[in-house]
């Protein structure tokens, strides 16, 4: 079984943990992809979605679910989303779709935060996959500074720009062995919009796509 096989089993299973009604929180990313096709079926049971990126958006307008504004819908039941990272408490590192601020925002906004992924992507230790962090364009060689004395070394994700007109950049050789507490720190630096570490609000359920069939994890 391949890695988009495993994928499409994690988000396939997620499909049980969906509420009878109401609007749903839909990330980004491949994983995702899969779960929102195996949404088109049972599209009428929602009255819509709220996405967290232009190119969910369009493949969910394309199967024929509403996407709805955050700001008109308040508080969602559930989020559905993939990750690139995920320890065993559930903290993920996210972004590398560059859709990390609307992933953080509609997970903060969501009663529960259904993660979806395929085996490789649980790891004992955050650091292997590059940690994104989205920037304001002026400070971007002012936080990859910050970000080396931090210990890692951030490269620039060149010509890509975040839906929301802002820099990625991608922090290498770090091995995170307190996310919450980076979390906190990466945030606090002048010009960052926000870090693709979900530590303090993480997870509640993590389903990972396996060659023997879905598997879940919770805290």
């Amino acid at each position: 079984m391949n890695q988009d096989e495993m994928k499409k089993l994690a988000a396939q299973a997620a499909l049980e943990y969906l509420p009878d009604g109401g609007i749903i929180g839909i990330g980004t990313g491949s994983t995702v992809n899969h779960f929102i096709d195996a949404l088109a079926p049972i599209k009428g049971r929602f009255e819509g979605a709220v996405s967290s990126s232009e190119a969910s958006t369009e493949r969910l307008k394309a199967i024929g679910i509403p996407v709805l504004d955050l700001n008109a819908v308040g508080d969602l039941e559930i989020y559905v989303d993939g990750a690139d990272e995920s320890n065993r408490h559930l903290q993920l590192i996210k972004g590398g779709g560059g859709a990390l601020t609307r992933e953080k925002i509609i997970a903060a906004a969501s009663k529960r935060f259904v993660c979806i992924a395929d085996e490789t992507k649980l790891v004992d230790v955050l650091g292997t996959f590059p940690l994104p962090v989205e920037v304001i364009p002026m400070a971007r060689s002012y936080v990859a500074r910050e970000l080396v004395k931090l210990g890692g070394a951030p490269v620039w994700r060149e010509n890509f720009v975040t839906d929301n007109g802002n820099l990625i950049l991608d922090v290498h050789n770090l091995e995170i062995m307190e996310p919450a507490h980076l979390e906190t720190t990466i945030n606090q630096i002048a010009g960052v919009v926000t870090v693709g570490l979900f530590a303090h609000r993480g997870a509640d359920v993590l389903i990972l796509g396996t060659p023997e069939g879905p598997k879940v994890i919770e805290p």
